[in-house]
C-alpha cells in the first residue's frame, strides 16, 4: 500500500491498485484493478488516542462504519466506502451525536438530496479520522457476481483502514498510546459482513478476534458512521458517472446513473454496449446477444 505524508493536513494519503487477491489462500488475478483511495488524519487520531489513555480508559473502541452505492446499474463501479468519525461524533443518528457539528445533516445518502451530498462529501472527508473509497469496475462485478464484488470491497476498504490506524498507532508507542485494549467495531450496511484475510494481522499489533464485525440492516439510516461512508460511496460513483457522461454523451448517463431506465435501454438500443456495461447483468448480456 501507499501512504504518503501530506504535511498541509498532516494526514497519510492513501491511493493504491490492487490488481490481485488472497481468498483464504488461494491466489486471484483480478479482471481488472481495484483502486482505494482516501487519507488517515494522523493528528486527529494521535489525539483521540491520547485521550483515551489520560483518561485510564478500561478499553478504546475504534468504529468504522462501511456502506456500498451502485450494486443495482447495468453500468459502471460498485463503490464502497469506509470510515472512522470522531469518537464523539460516531453513534446511533437517534441520539444525535451530529448535534451543533459541521455533519449535522448527515442521514442515510438515500434520503437527502444530491444538493445535500454534495456538500457533506467534503465535510466527512474533512472531519474523518480516515476514510476509505473503493472503485470496484464492472469487469471485476462480471468476473466474481455483483455480491461477492460488493463483499470484496466492503473487505479491502476495512483491512486498508486497519493497517493503515495500526502501522501508525504502532510508531507512537513511545508517546504513551498502548494497543493492547483497543477493540474495533467494524459496521457494514446490510444483512452479511465480509469475510476479513487474517494475513492482515500479521505484523500488525492487533489480533483478529479484536475485530468485531457487524451487520447493520439500514444501518445507513441508524448509525452516523455507516451514513459517513454512505455519503463518500454515492457522490464518488456519481463522479464516475458524470465522467462516463461526458465520454459518452448519447447515453444520457448523468441522468439515470447507470439504472436500468427505460431511457437507458433505449441508449442502449441505439449505441451499442459500451466496456463499463455489466455484462453479466441480464439487460446488457440480452442487448449483446440480439
Amino acid at each position: 500500500m501507499q501512504i504518503q505524508p501530506s504535511t498541509k493536513n498532516l494526514a497519510q494519503i492513501i491511493d493504491v491498485s490492487i490488481d490481485h487477491i488472497d481468498v483464504k489462500g488461494q491466489y486471484i488475478q483480478l479482471a481488472a484493478p481495484i483502486r482505494l483511495y482516501g487519507q488517515l488524519n494522523t493528528s486527529k487520531l494521535f489525539a483521540q488516542y491520547e485521550r483515551d489513555e489520560a483518561q485510564r480508559l478500561e478499553q478504546s473502541i475504534l468504529k468504522i462504519g462501511v456502506d456500498e452505492a451502485g450494486r443495482g446499474p447495468l453500468l459502471g463501479s460498485v463503490n464502497v466506502a469506509a470510515a472512522i468519525l470522531p469518537a464523539s461524533w460516531s453513534g446511533l443518528i437517534e441520539e444525535q451525536p451530529l448535534k451543533d457539528t459541521p455533519l449535522s445533516i448527515l442521514t442515510d445518502s438515500k434520503k437527502l438530496s444530491e444538493k445535500k451530498r454534495d456538500l457533506l462529501y467534503p465535510l466527512v472527508q474533512q472531519h474523518a479520522v480516515g476514510y476509505i473509497i473503493a472503485d470496484i469496475p464492472a469487469a471485476v462485478i462480471d468476473q466474481v457476481n455483483i455480491l461477492q464484488a460488493t463483499m470484496l470491497g466492503m473487505r479491502l476498504c476495512t483491512e486498508a483502514l486497519l493497517e493503515a490506524v495500526f502501522k501508525y498507532l504502532s510508531k507512537t508507542k513511545s508517546l504513551g498510546i498502548s494497543l493492547d485494549k483497543l477493540q474495533v467495531e467494524a459496521l457494514f450496511d446490510g444483512n452479511r459482513c465480509p469475510e476479513l484475510n487474517d494475513a492482515i494481522f500479521d505484523g500488525l499489533d492487533i489480533s483478529p478476534s479484536s475485530v468485531d464485525c457487524q451487520a447493520w440492516v439500514k444501518g445507513d439510516a441508524r448509525h452516523t458512521s455507516i451514513a459517513a461512508a454512505s455519503i463518500l460511496a454515492k457522490v464518488s460513483r456519481d463522479e464516475t458517472m458524470y465522467a462516463l457522461d461526458m465520454q459518452h454523451p448519447g447515453y444520457g448517463i448523468a441522468k439515470h446513473k447507470g439504472y436500468p431506465t427505460r431511457a437507458h435501454m433505449e441508449a442502449i438500443e441505439r449505441h451499442g454496449v459500451l466496456s463499463a456495461h455489466r455484462r453479466s447483468f441480464a439487460p446488457v448480456r440480452k442487448a449483446l446477444e440480439s
